[in-house]
């Protein structure tokens, strides 16, 4: 049995310690927020926060992360200003790659009050979008750093 924290809750779940973490989120846990992309952690879907450090779900085993804060997309709720500023900012469209481009952000916006632009390309370099909405991306997250937000 693994012990372990989601999104401020102790949860159990029965599975290999080898399992990625990506699938005890989904499949054992129901957050189907979090994304599955290619499975190699090169397109940033299924990114994650493992005490508050953005993560690839897909290739980190599920053992590692015992007495850690693990953080989805639905952990952040509903009201977290980097959603905010992505409808503002019209950015979703097929929606696959969001949460893990959240997460990444997120990731950055609460160790770096007012990141710079090159600051902010460096840390999202590596979550993908078929839909090119990067720019779109970065004013929202240029946004959330100018109006205060985490």
């Amino acid at each position: 049995m693994l012990s372990l924290i989601v999104n401020e809750k102790p949860v159990a779940v029965k599975a290999p310690e080898a399992t990625p973490l990506l699938w005890i989120l989904r499949d054992h846990l129901g957050l189907t927020g979090t994304k599955y992309g290619c499975g190699v952690a090169m397109c940033g879907a299924c990114t994650v926060q493992i005490d508050g450090e953005a993560v690839r779900s897909c290739i980190t085993p599920a053992g590692d992360v015992r007495g850690k804060r693990i953080t989805t997309i639905e952990g952040l709720g509903g009201e977290h200003p980097l959603q905010k500023a992505w409808i503002a900012e019209q950015i979703p469209q097929c929606g696959y790659c969001q949460s893990g481009q959240i997460m990444q952000a997120a990731a950055l916006l609460s160790v770096t009050k007012a990141p710079t632009r090159e600051q902010i390309i460096e840390q999202m370099d590596g979550n993908l979008c078929r839909c090119g909405t990067y720019n779109a991306i970065l004013r929202a997250v240029e946004r959330v750093a100018r109006e205060g937000g985490r």
